[in-house]
């Protein structure tokens, strides 16, 4: 009888530790990385300016130029690499990037770089923006380039 009590007690015992739950920390972000909403979207050329000025320092953030290299060697926004869009490698020059980052794109006039908006959607970039009406509307707003 001794032993039937001592093995109902730890079975008792084991079922309610196990049944125990603890509360998970809220405060700590625990979103897997597929789970994130990625920020893709057209911003004004004054807008990628301050996103620009605010990311100066930031390893993280980069510009790329989807023009021509012939174009790019006109001018270009200061620290921008270049990509050409119309290379038979662009996509899967866009695919080796680090697809965590923070990227701004932009062309001529808008057209290639909202192609390559979408094309970097579909590779699974996190954060990327177009810049609307590209280096033509850049340089009419008066903002800065470099050669």
């Amino acid at each position: 009888m001794k032993r039937l009590l001592l093995v109902l007690l730890v079975i008792a015992v084991t079922l309610t530790v196990g049944c125990t739950k603890t509360q998970p920390d809220i405060t700590a972000d625990t979103t897997p990385l597929e789970a994130q909403t990625p920020i893709i979207a057209d911003i004004t050329t004054q807008e990628a300016f301050t996103l620009i000025e605010d990311n100066q320092n930031n390893p993280d953030f980069a510009i790329i130029d989807v023009r021509t290299a012939q174009e790019f060697a006109t001018g270009h926004i200061e620290n921008a690499i270049n990509l050409d869009y119309r290379s038979d490698t662009f996509q899967d020059e866009l695919d080796d990037l680090d697809k965590e980052k923070t990227y701004l794109i932009y062309c001529a006039v808008g057209a290639r770089s909202a192609s390559a908006l979408d094309i970097m959607a579909g590779l699974g970039f996190m954060e990327a923006y177009n810049m609307l009406d590209g280096l033509d509307q850049w340089t009419a707003d008066g903002l800065p380039t470099v050669e």
